[in-house]
């Protein structure tokens, strides 16, 4: 079956003609390989257009791989992005039959009961769902999310084929060191949690309650008595998409406070919570009209431990203040780097790569240039990849790109140095340290008088073990005497019965 789709991808590359987007090479081993196939497939289409339907052909994975390179124009040409921008929210629909069949499915009986009325033609398709707009049967407008037939099988196949690859780059040291089947375990654990509807409605409520007082970000409210593991109906919101850079501007919306207002929204995700949105294309990021952001499509969230947030603070803090020393020092301390690392050369290397980015707009700086050089960097003092941080190093390309498009003059490091601050002050400060002994008081409550009782405890389970122990002793030097005594009594009795028969 993965030989069978392995063979589809490459049929799919050599029909619309992608060989001219690989490289001289390989762009002729692929020629070579297809061979009179090419004939029948000519360029008639632009390159963009070719690209996003072959992702489309392939299916979900492949779709989402588009979407992230949509929102990197400084990546790829600006054709390409164009037109795979169109993936971040028109794929192709699937009809309202099954739309309507799926819903009667989830609910267990017709899905007219659930709703006073909906609309069959779909607001939104993407690679995993499609959203149809919708009146409840008490008033409420909604959007009902719905997830594509066969979806879960189609998902597994492709999961399946990327640990067969993986699995051939992890058979080189470079390979080994990126960590390819833990990146695709990360991958796989996303995806799964996407295709459950009911725990993205509960990621979506998780989101909303972090950031309750809506100053910055909406998040729809999720309406729980129509959600199923197939389905997801939640509030429906009115904005535009944050791409659409005109309309925002005929909105009289101040572009460049909206480019910050992302800045700090992510940051604060990331850093203050610990849980953030992982899936931040355009499709999903909507303006109000008052200013405010606006998320949907929750399927995809990163997690991170305190330990994780404690590092990359660090690391980004340092580097807001050219303190390469810290940066390398943190690497090492968490392990990121092996602990034989000398810190002068790493700090050297970081520097050579950082110094040429710093203090400039968001317009100067390459970020692919900057990620080829530390990739070399990190190939060269064998740092390894970090499963758990796929996901924001993802998001972090998501939110650069949106924000390049939004305002390229934006400075990234005056917007996010403030944020960080802040929080790094109230966790790792003298803030932090009185609000830790303020949640753990409790435990301390009760734990305090109980310490007389578990110290007599203690002593008197030592004092036990130690007499344990020597009651032990005694009965194995006991066992040892009464071995030696019963061979000397061998001894003596044999002496004996020799003796009375001389």
């Amino acid at each position: 079956m993965r030989a069978i789709r392995f063979l589809r991808i490459l049929h799919t590359a050599g029909r619309y003609r992608l060989d001219e987007l690989l490289p001289i090479r390989a762009g002729a081993l692929a020629r070579l390989f297809f061979g009179a196939g090419y004939a029948w497939a000519p360029r008639t289409r632009p390159r963009g257009e070719r690209l996003r339907l072959a992702l489309e052909s392939l299916g979900p994975v492949f779709v989402k791989f588009g979407q992230l390179l949509s929102v990197r124009p400084d990546l790829i040409a600006e054709d390409v992005a164009t037109e795979l921008a169109k993936l971040q929210d028109s794929v192709a629909p699937f009809p309202w039959t099954e739309v309507a069949a799926g819903l009667d499915r989830a609910y267990g009986r017709p899905h007219a009961g659930m709703f006073r009325s909906i609309d069959p033609v779909p607001v939104a398709s993407a690679s995993v769902a499609q959203v149809h707009f919708a009146v409840l049967t008490d008033g409420r407008e909604a959007a009902v999310k719905v997830l594509r037939p066969g979806i879960h099988e189609i998902i597994a196949q492709d999961v399946a084929l990327l640990y067969v690859l993986a699995d051939l780059v992890g058979r080189s040291s470079d390979g080994r060191r990126l960590r390819p089947r833990e990146v695709v375990a990360e991958f796989e654990r996303t995806l799964g949690d996407e295709l459950d509807l009911l725990r993205e409605a509960a990621n979506a409520s998780q989101l909303r309650r972090n950031f309750a007082d809506a100053r910055l970000l909406i998040v729809p409210e999720v309406y729980w008595d129509w959600c199923t593991r197939e389905v997801m109906v939640m509030e429906r919101i009115d904005g535009i998409p944050v791409n659409a850079v005109g309309r925002l501007r005929e909105a009289n919306l101040d572009i460049p406070k909206l480019a910050r207002d992302g800045v700090e929204i992510f940051f604060t995700q990331v850093f203050r919570d610990g849980f953030f949105h992982a899936d931040m294309h355009p499709g999903n990021i909507f303006v109000a009209r008052d200013g405010r952001y606006c998320g949907v499509d929750f399927g995809i969230m990163g997690t991170l431990s305190d330990a994780d947030k404690g590092y990359l603070a660090t690391n980004f803090l340092a580097f807001f203040h050219r303190d390469y020393h810290r940066v390398a020092v943190a690497h090492v301390e968490a392990g990121w780097v092996p602990a034989d690392t000398r810190v002068d050369e790493f700090e050297g290397a970081i520097r050579s790569v950082c110094e040429t980015i710093f203090d400039k707009p968001l317009k100067e700086i390459y970020f692919g240039r900057l990620l080829v050089r530390l990739f070399e960097v990190s190939r060269r003092f064998r740092m390894d990849v970090q499963p758990q941080l796929v996901l924001l190093q993802k998001t972090l390309l998501q939110v650069e790109g949106l924000g390049r498009q939004l305002d390229p003059n934006l400075d990234l490091r005056a917007s996010a140095q403030p944020i960080l601050e802040r929080w790094a002050g109230e966790q790792l400060g003298i803030r932090g340290l009185l609000r830790s002994l303020r949640e753990e008081a409790p435990l301390w409550a009760r734990t305090l008088p109980q310490l007389p009782r578990l110290v007599h405890r203690m002593l008197s389970d030592a004092q036990g073990h130690r007499i344990e122990l020597e009651l032990a002793r005694l009965a194995a030097a006991q066992q040892r005497q009464t071995r030696v005594l019963a061979a000397i009594a061998v001894v003596l009795g044999a002496l004996a019965v020799g003796l009375l028969l001389y």
